[in-house]
This record gives C-alpha cells, sequence and structure tokens, in this order.
C-alpha cells in the first residue's frame, strides 16, 4: 500500500478517512462518497465499526479497491488488499448501485453499501460549495446562474459576479447530483439537465464536475 493523504476541504469530525497518495479514480470516488456520508451524518453508525475489510468492484471494468475500518479509521487503497471480510461489486458510474449480492459478511457489506450512497444535498448548498471548490480553474465562467423547476414555479441562484455567465436549470435532484459529484454532468444532460452556454465553456464546467467529483 502506499503512503495515505488526508482527504482535503473537509470540516474536522472523529472519522479520518484517508487514501491513497496517488489514488486511482475509483478510490478517489469512494473516499470522496465517504467523506460526505462522515460530513453530513449519513450512515454514521457504520463509521464506528472496529474493524472490518470490503473491496468495491466495479461491475463492467477491472476497476477495485479496498476499505479498511479500525477504530475510527478508514482507509481506501486501490487493487485487493489482504483477505476482504466482504466484497461488493457494484455500478461505479451509478452511486454505487449494486449489481450482485454481496460476499461473505453481508451485514458488513450492506453497512458499506449504505454508506456508499448518501443522498445528494439540497442543491443550493450543493451549488455553493461547487462553486467555492471550482474557482481556480483556469476559464471557469464569472457567474454561475441555477434555475431549478421547483413545484411552486422555477427557483434561481446566482453565484460570482462579471460579465461571462453560465446557465444550468433542472430538476433539484439532477441538479444536485452534478454539483455534489454523485452525477457526471454529461450523463445528467440525459437525465434532463440543460445548459447555456459556449462549447468552451461546457468543457470547462465539465473539468470542474470531474474536480468536485473526484476531490481533485
Amino acid at each position: 500500500m502506499t503512503e495515505t493523504a488526508t482527504l482535503p476541504n473537509r470540516p474536522p469530525t472523529t472519522v479520518s478517512i484517508v487514501i491513497d497518495d496517488d489514488a486511482t479514480p475509483i478510490v478517489r470516488l469512494i473516499g470522496r462518497t465517504l467523506d460526505a456520508a462522515a460530513r453530513t451524518g449519513h450512515a454514521s453508525d457504520v463509521f464506528d465499526r472496529s474493524s472490518g475489510t470490503v473491496v468495491v468492484r466495479s461491475h463492467n471494468t477491472p476497476q477495485c479497491a479496498t476499505i479498511v475500518f479500525d477504530d475510527g479509521r478508514v482507509t481506501v487503497a486501490g487493487g485487493v488488499s489482504g483477505e476482504p471480510d466482504a466484497t461488493l461489486v457494484v455500478d461505479v458510474d451509478n452511486r454505487f448501485a449494486p449489481r450482485t449480492e454481496p460476499a461473505a459478511d453481508s451485514e458488513l457489506a450492506d453497512d458499506v453499501q449504505r454508506a456508499l450512497r448518501p443522498a445528494p444535498p439540497a442543491w443550493r448548498d450543493a451549488a455553493a460549495r461547487f462553486w467555492a471548490l471550482t474557482r481556480d480553474i483556469h476559464g471557469i465562467p464569472d457567474v454561475l446562474i441555477v434555475t431549478v423547476d421547483g413545484p411552486d414555479g422555477p427557483e434561481q441562484a446566482q453565484f460570482g459576479a462579471g460579465p461571462d455567465r453560465y446557465r444550468m436549470s433542472g430538476r433539484a435532484d439532477v441538479l444536485a447530483g452534478v454539483f455534489s459529484g454523485a452525477d457526471y454532468l454529461i450523463d445528467a444532460l440525459s437525465a434532463g439537465l440543460a445548459v447555456q452556454g459556449t462549447l468552451s465553456q461546457l468543457s470547462v464546467m465539465t473539468a470542474a464536475s470531474w474536480k468536485v467529483r473526484f476531490d481533485v
């Protein structure tokens, strides 16, 4: 296992989540997702585990990672490390949706599966955090305008100031999924996300969504 680094951009919690220093995409995604769960208190009982090793495998690619629980410390490493207590086969691109029945310790597997599927935050909170995390990307628009199709009519929020604007609109759950990193921006276009801007801006915003998704 390589040296580990504490994930950035997280407030103090009682849970320490660490990942490989040269983490692969699946490791970064798992680490970021567990971090989001710990930050929001989702599945907090799972993080109280004193021990347990779970391998998470992609259902359609060779990607895999090992999650180790050790008295308040959660380590995520690439590949299979040691003899796991449980194995999950998931759809990595669909919020870790299970694709097969878990192997071995089903209770541990169910706990980890639950921790890997936190509900996205409220769209406005997710958009604000997305904006804060992506300001240093070259070419990011000056202003992000978000319009949500709410039950009582459209709701809107604006982030930033300046002449260069980009607009995203759609259902609250679709927008929250993109802004929180749970979903790919490009995939969300087929789920009803609408964008208004140039192709260059779309490229930059796609890079921004990857930054948030993989916590890089």
